[in-house]
C-alpha cells in the first residue's frame, strides 16, 4: 500500500477517536454521576454502557486485534452493567483505552493494512479493523452527545460552522 495514503488514513483514524473522546468528555462535564447511568427504558443503553462498549470495541479489534495484546473483553458485561463506576472512573477508562488504541495506530507500518487478522471472530484486513473501530466510536458518540442533549436540556456547541 501507498505509504502517504496509509499515512493519512492512521492519522485521521487516530484525529477520529481523539475527536470522539474529546466530544464525549465534553457531554459527561454536563451530566451528573446517575445521568451518566439513565436509561430510558430497560431495552436502551445508558451512556456508561455506551462508553464501556466502546472501550470493549476499541481493546478487542485493535488493541487486541492490531497489537497483539490478549483479548480480555466481557462484552456482555458492558451492557449488563447498571452503575458502579463514576463518570470520572469512566472517562478515566476512556482514556486509557484511546490511549493505548493510538499507541497502536501508531507503530502500523503500511504493509500491515492489508494483512488479515480475526478480532471478535472476523476475518478482516488491518485497514478494516480500524475503520471498524473509528466508525462504532463516531456512531455512539453520535448517541452519547443526543443522550446528552435530552438529559441536559441545551445545545452542547460542539458542532460550530467555520466562518470565512
Amino acid at each position: 500500500m501507498d505509504s502517504a495514503i496509509a499515512g493519512i488514513f492512521l492519522k485521521s483514524s487516530i484525529d477520529r477517536l481523539r475527536k470522539s473522546s474529546a466530544d464525549i468528555e465534553k457531554c459527561l462535564e454536563r451530566l451528573s454521576d446517575e445521568q451518566v447511568w439513565t436509561r430510558g427504558a430497560a431495552h436502551e443503553n445508558a451512556i456508561g454502557n455506551l462508553m464501556l462498549h466502546l472501550c470493549g470495541n476499541a481493546r478487542q479489534w485493535i488493541i487486541s486485534g492490531v497489537g497483539g495484546a490478549a483479548d480480555i473483553r466481557q462484552r456482555d458485561s458492558e451492557f449488563a452493567a447498571q452503575g458502579g463506576l463514576s463518570k470520572q472512573q469512566l472517562l478515566g477508562v476512556m482514556h486509557q483505552t484511546v490511549s493505548e488504541a493510538i499507541g497502536v495506530l501508531e507503530t502500523v507500518e503500511p504493509e500491515r493494512l492489508a494483512e488479515m487478522i480475526v478480532p471478535q471472530g472476523h476475518t478482516v484486513p488491518v485497514l478494516e479493523a480500524i475503520y471498524q473501530v473509528v466508525a462504532h466510536f463516531q456512531q455512539h458518540t453520535g448517541q452519547i452527545i443526543f443522550i446528552t442533549k435530552v438529559l441536559s436540556g441545551e445545545d452542547l456547541g460542539l458542532f460550530r460552522p467555520k466562518t470565512a
